[in-house]
């Protein structure tokens, strides 16, 4: 069995505790005396497992270990660097290099969680207006030259 040591000695315990609740004994106490925490309605649960599995602790071993690590400590290096030397690169610029340096597909969501936890990430929000935009709501009349707008706009230029 390829379990972590960990895992296995849960799954034993499990199976102890179901043993000891068969005989008699009050859940809350035994799970005390073991050191584990399983509600009545768990039990239930954890009862029909062991069933299921011919009475055996592999049986409750639980199936979920985590999940692969795509991103290595190069990799993020690597993506830290890049948005350093351009800050105006986006998350699915960085995607998109990210595939095309490392053959792995990040999402962008991960990219941006990567990013923020570095504090390297853009700021949120509108980009601030420049000054020609600024202007106009003003009502002030912006220095860009406007060919044919005498057109649309009589005396406009």
């Amino acid at each position: 069995m390829d379990q972590p040591q960990a895992v296995i000695e849960k799954a034993q315990r499990l199976a102890q505790l179901l043993q000891r609740v068969e005989q008699g004994a009050a859940l809350a106490e035994v799970c005390v005396e073991i050191g584990i925490e399983v509600t009545p309605a768990h039990l239930v649960v954890l009862q029909a497992k062991y069933e299921a599995g011919g009475r055996r602790w592999e049986a409750l071993i639980d199936g979920r270990h985590g999940h692969a690590q795509k991103v290595s400590s190069d990799m993020k290096e690597w993506l830290y660097e890049r948005k350093r030397q351009d800050k105006t690169l986006t998350g699915p610029h960085l995607v998109a290099a990210i595939q095309q340096q490392f053959g792995i597909d990040l999402s962008l969501g991960h990219v941006n969680y990567l990013l923020r936890s570095v504090e390297l990430s853009r700021q949120t929000g509108r980009p601030p207006k420049s000054a020609a935009t600024e202007a106009t709501e003003r009502g002030e009349r912006s220095e860009q030259v406007v060919d044919n707008a005498g057109i649309f706009f009589p005396g406009g230029g």
